[in-house]
């Protein structure tokens, strides 16, 4: 590896964020996919896990809606709703589901700087009540059109750049993001170009 891409790696790889998940709920379309761990990778999102209760786990994503964003993400896929969300509570503190709810909060009015996970649901129908079951909250952006819901890879981006505002703005964008080990992890697989 050249120095130069070293650099590149490791500059990038310092700005991750452990304590930062996102959470897709049956997504059908992998363009839609690929567009969100296009912004993951964007505001330094390690994890993705992806859930698949309904469909097929997903063999592949959309390579031009990407930009072979994926190789550089560590993707779950589960295909269990208790399973992906018992292994997520380890990670997280709190869980948050983007829902239309009469108990749903602002996106703005939310602290986003703790150990969270978003959850966005499928194309047609949201976040599930199932899944919401296992949120702490559940959060909207506000909106002022007809239309009141936003395309999936839209509403992930808007949100993830609510909280990269917010983590920046905390200094945690100042220091690495991931705990060594997991650096090191991370840091080898890209170095092999393969997670």
């Amino acid at each position: 590896m050249t120095p130069e891409r070293e650099l590149r790696i490791t500059s990038v790889l310092d700005k991750r964020q452990e304590n930062l998940i996102v959470v897709l709920e049956n997504v059908f379309d992998p363009h839609n996919i690929s567009a969100v761990m296009r912004t993951c990778d964007a505001v330094g999102v390690q994890d993705i896990y992806v859930l698949n209760t309904r469909i097929p786990l997903h063999k592949k994503w959309g390579a031009k809606s990407s930009s072979s964003a994926a190789q550089w993400l560590t993707v779950h896929q589960y295909a269990d709703a208790e399973q992906c969300f018992g292994d997520l509570r380890k990670k997280v503190d709190r869980i948050f589901s983007t829902c239309l709810t009469s108990d749903s909060v602002s996106l703005y009015d939310m602290t986003l700087t703790g150990r969270i996970a978003l959850v966005f649901g499928n194309e047609h129908s949201g976040v599930s009540d199932e899944i919401r079951s296992f949120s702490d909250g559940n959060f909207i952006i506000p909106q002022v059109g007809i239309i009141r819901s936003l395309n999936i890879s839209v509403a992930c981006a808007v949100t993830l750049y609510e909280a990269y505002r917010q983590k920046s703005a905390a200094g945690q964008y100042e220091q690495p993001g991931l705990a060594p080990d997991r650096y090191q992890e991370v840091l080898s697989a890209w170095s092999r170009g393969q997670l």
